[in-house]
């Protein structure tokens, strides 16, 4: 794929770079070790500031990031800003929790026999971090900002259609005040990320991505033993049950799957509707989908906007087709919109069966498919049957429903009478083919420092009296 940025609304290319030469990736590395090795001697006080200084820069170039992010995959501008804003919260989040996050952990030296004993994170270098598109400054930031806390230094590899915001996000860093070379954007294609994390400079690795993508980076990471997290995608399950507020349910559902033009990792998916129900919710379901307004994501009434690239839109319509053809029901949507530019309708499909490639597989695109249940019970174990275990959501009034859904459920997250969605104060990841390791919180920073044990025994006697006598004299 060529390093550029094409107007998904257009079509039309607006910029393309040449990607990074061998010599000047293996150059940017030995800079980021060299920065390294200052940088881990910093204190966190010292990040903190420099994480809250990149949330001012943040403050006041919304305008211009939004408007840089719409253009390079399509989301909404409205969206845009949202996300900006977002990621201004996660860096002051890390900048005033991240130095108590840092603060030795004491153990029971008593228990060990020991006069100290106590847990101490500290970085470990050098990480790469392979993103993706579809949140092209969140993504990356949720990376950053805790490892940039913890003492680390990142090379990231962002997606080749959103390049400008891949330099911008280096930009920050360094208009913020960090040290130079703290974090560096390498503007490369896909098939130079194992070359770099076989690199024994490089440290560790993230990323978020398609599951063959993160099949590839693990099993590149195993051979060289190095420290990975991945976030692979979901096929979220939102199930609604006879207590909900329907109304409400149908009102959060068409966000949760619409977001970001639907091309989001938490959108919820697959919709598990009790009998009881049914009718109702597919009803004010697909009339909240039909009544979304599709158009310039540039326009402040615009609530749907382009696919970000043209084979994405083609993958959504071969689902979509695949499924038709095989007995599923559009009740809305079902087409692209004409004209210019990588649209699609919102779409709404009953009547999905095993049988169907979406059935099993992520659609990243705006399209819901909806199946009729006779129990929460039965919900879960088809929810449960996907691969993947990001996100799910359950809409229920009924304490034991929130319970059994809870327990249940394999999900790295659960939210019951909400949208999924990610926090800098909660934790994010999945579990099965949705990946492995957390982001945000404490437990995302911890991912990439060596979690060191110290223990101090107890003084000898003799140094002890030694301690005592030249205190008395």
């Amino acid at each position: 794929m060529a390093i550029a940025t094409i107007n998904p609304a257009t079509g039309e290319t607006l910029k393309t770079y040449e990607p990074l030469p061998d010599d000047a990736v293996d150059e940017r590395i030995g800079r980021a070790v060299e920065a390294f090795r200052a940088y881990r001697l910093t204190s966190p006080q010292e990040r903190a500031g420099w994480l809250r200084a990149a949330a001012d820069v943040l403050d006041a170039d919304t305008d211009a990031v939004a408007e840089l992010m719409v253009t390079e995959m399509g989301k909404t501008l409205a969206a845009a800003k949202a996300e900006v804003g977002k990621c201004a919260k996660g860096l002051r989040y890390y900048a005033e929790h991240g130095p108590a996050m840092l603060e030795p952990r004491p153990a029971d030296a008593g228990a060990v026999g020991a006069e100290d004993a106590y847990v101490v994170h500290q970085p470990i270098g050098v990480v790469l971090a392979v993103m993706p598109w579809n949140f092209p400054l969140w993504q990356a930031m949720r990376f950053a900002a805790p490892a940039l806390m913890a003492g680390n230094v990142g090379l990231l590899k962002h997606a080749s259609n959103v390049p400008q915001t891949a330099l911008y996000i280096e930009e920050l860093f360094r208009k913020a005040g960090f040290p130079a070379d703290v974090f560096q954007t390498l503007l490369v294609g896909s098939k130079a990320v194992e070359r770099v994390l076989r690199d024994d400079r490089v440290a560790a690795a993230t990323l978020t991505g398609s599951a063959p993508a993160g099949q590839s980076v693990a099993s590149i990471a195993g051979d060289v033993l190095k420290k990975t997290v991945l976030e692979l995608g979901g096929s979220d399950p939102y199930i609604v049950m006879p207590s909900a507020d329907l109304d409400r349910a149908a009102e959060v559902a068409v966000t949760a799957r619409c977001q970001n033009n639907g091309q989001s990792c938490i959108a919820a998916k697959r919709f598990f509707v009790h009998r009881d129900v049914a009718e109702e919710f597919t009803r004010l379901f697909a009339e909240k989908l039909s009544a979304l307004v599709v158009g310039d994501p540039m326009a402040a009434d615009t609530q749907v906007g382009p696919l970000a690239t043209e084979s994405g839109r083609e993958d959504v319509e071969r689902y979509v087709q695949d499924a038709v053809d095989k007995g599923a029901t559009v009740v809305t949507g079902g087409e692209r919109v004409d004209g210019p530019g990588w649209f699609y309708r919102p779409t709404l499909l009953t009547g999905v069966t095993p049988e169907m490639d979406l059935y099993a597989e992520e659609v990243f695109g705006p399209v819901a498919a909806l199946w009729t249940v006779d129990s929460l019970e039965e919900a879960v174990e088809i929810a449960n049957s996907h691969p993947y275990g990001l996100g799910s959501n359950l809409w229920s009034e009924d304490e034991q429903e929130r319970a059994t859904f809870i327990r249940d459920v394999q999900a790295g997250m659960a939210f019951v009478n909400g949208m999924v969605t990610s926090y800098p104060e909660l934790p994010f990841g999945g579990v099965k083919q949705s990946g492995y390791g957390r982001e945000l919180t404490e437990l995302g920073m911890y991912e990439f420092t060596n979690a060191k044990t110290v223990w101090i025994g107890p003084r000898s006697s003799q140094q002890a009296e030694g301690t005592t006598a030249s205190a008395s004299e």
